[in-house]
């Protein structure tokens, strides 16, 4: 990736705005992610997960054994089924793995733990169908993914076979050092805007429960992870702290970092090229997970 690329990505992205309410932040967010073209390989159909609203994503030819549960970004505020299938989409096509996106509820309306719950739920229910899954999520659907899968751990489910995180929310307390040294780096995010989130995503929770910010948690048990973050995003602490706190108790975790990359920059496959190969190395993941079921996944 030129340091041209990383530049023109970043020029791309817009400060986010506080104050905004969260009918204005939907409007904007759907208006830039909820119509991207798919692919003409790519089919969507709506169907529930565990009594969740989700969407098949179904690539010609993705027809391995297994499945991606796929949980979008938004701050817990925004984004839906569709956005998530953005990404959820190329990753089904590289991987081969057929794909689910999740409309899992958002806040203010629904706050934690009902995102939680909605995971969970879905979660489940491939699970107790017989189904391999491999959870990827970004952003705030990364924190959700491990919130999954902590909450899975505590009713006695199987864990999946891995977990893929892009630029994953794991500390909605903000207590990151990057949430301030990154800020003029970040085109996107800033202190301000996150806290915005988190207030309407908590609604009076601690935000150290391990259920809102797993970077805290007791991880023991988790399955492999594949954590992939740019260093020009105030979140950048979130995946280094969650890494090192994996690493701490034996969990396999694997860690990408790109230099200048800003958040979730796997939506610029075809434009930069580091996407491109970073969304090539999370499909190896998950095919590689879903083929070894010695760890995680379903007996």
């Amino acid at each position: 990736m030129s340091v041209a690329e990383r530049e023109a990505a970043r020029g791309m992205m817009q400060k986010s705005v506080v104050g905004r309410t969260p009918e204005q932040q939907r409007a904007e967010f759907d208006e830039l992610f909820a119509g991207r073209p798919l692919g003409d390989d790519v089919k969507l159909a709506e169907r529930t997960l565990g009594g969740v609203p989700a969407l098949d994503v179904r690539v010609d030819g993705a027809d391995a054994d297994g499945v991606i549960l796929y949980l979008h970004g938004g701050s817990y505020v925004v984004g839906s089924a569709r956005t998530g299938a953005n990404l959820a989409a190329p990753l089904s096509r590289r991987s081969g793995v057929p794909a689910i996106s999740l409309d899992y509820r958002l806040a203010p309306e629904h706050p934690f733990p009902a995102g939680v719950h909605d995971a969970l739920a879905a979660y489940r229910e491939l699970v107790e169908g017989g189904q391999n899954v491999v959870i990827v999520g970004d952003s705030a659907g990364g924190g959700l993914a491990l919130a999954a899968l902590i909450a899975a751990r505590a009713e006695g489910l199987a864990q999946p076979a891995g977990v893929v995180l892009l630029s994953p929310w794991t500390d909605v307390s903000l207590r990151s050092p990057s949430m301030d040294n990154r800020d003029e780096d970040d085109p996107l995010f800033s202190r301000a805007n996150m806290a915005e989130s988190a207030e309407l995503y908590l609604n009076g929770t601690d935000p150290k429960n391990e259920l809102t910010s797993p970077v805290f948690a007791d991880l023991k048990g988790l399955p492999p992870l594949l954590v992939q973050v740019g260093t020009a995003e105030i979140l950048l602490d979130d995946s280094l702290r969650l890494v090192a706190r994996a690493a701490e108790q034996d969990v396999d975790v694997s860690l990408d970092v790109i230099a200048g990359a800003p958040h979730v920059f796997q939506y610029f496959a075809g434009f930069m090229s580091e996407a491109d190969e970073a969304l090539d190395r999370a499909a190896t993941f998950v095919r590689n997970r879903l083929q070894d079921k010695s760890v995680g996944g379903v007996a």
